[in-house]
């Protein structure tokens, strides 16, 4: 006989506000864990191509819940809100992802540093990004409409690196499509679900 779920009222669960490019990641991550006390929000990526209205987002957020859960978890890098975040954390008392972008908290601190001084010319698509690259990236930045854009916006780049959090041969193929489109060399590095892995880990083992 099936056994019922146990639905806990919010004041017993926490909550997780993430940007929407690691829904199905957090997703995944707690359905291994089998985690019924942590409560999903997920904002706009696209918030990504207007870095700026990040925080001010994440507030109407907060301030919609406030109260109504036992801790709240940001799913965010820096994510080129330029420390606006962070005071955003230290002012609200909360915890967020590592580092400066998804890049380095998928690769790992150390790693993608050293990525970084290996080649600077590097531009990094994760599972996400690869999916919806034209969407996000050739659409989202006026590229389909004006690929003249293309030099003037990476005309110092010199490969797109692929930061694998899956092994999909459809993912990959897509990746190196985009390469393609930007006229950069490909590589392709899997992460795993790096840092991201081992934040919702310890959220659940606070609660847990």
């Amino acid at each position: 006989m099936a056994v019922a779920k146990k639905f806990l009222p919010k004041n017993e669960k926490q909550l997780v506000v993430a940007c929407g490019a690691l829904a199905k990641e957090i997703k995944f991550l707690l359905a291994q864990l089998g985690d019924d006390k942590i409560d999903l929000l997920f904002l706009p990526a696209i918030l990504h191509n207007s870095p700026q209205k990040i925080v001010p987002e994440l507030k109407k957020i907060l301030a919609q819940h406030k109260g109504n859960y036992q801790s709240t978890y940001i799913g965010y890098a820096d994510c080129g809100t330029g420390g606006m975040l962070d005071k955003l954390i230290a002012d609200e008392k909360l915890q967020r992802l590592p580092g400066a972008h998804c890049y380095q908290f998928f690769a790992g601190m150390d790693e993608f540093d050293k990525m970084m001084e290996d080649e600077l010319g590097s531009f990094f698509l994760t599972d996400y990004l690869a999916r919806h690259f034209d969407e996000l990236v050739w659409q989202g930045m006026g590229l389909a409409k004006h690929p003249e854009l293309l030099q003037t916006m990476f005309g110092n780049y010199k490969k797109l690196v692929y930061l694998a959090q899956t092994d999909d041969d459809g993912l990959t193929s897509m990746a190196e499509t985009a390469s393609k489109k930007m006229g950069l060399r490909f590589e392709r590095r899997f992460t795993g679900y790096g840092l991201l892995k081992e934040f919702i880990n310890n959220i659940h083992q606070t609660i847990n």
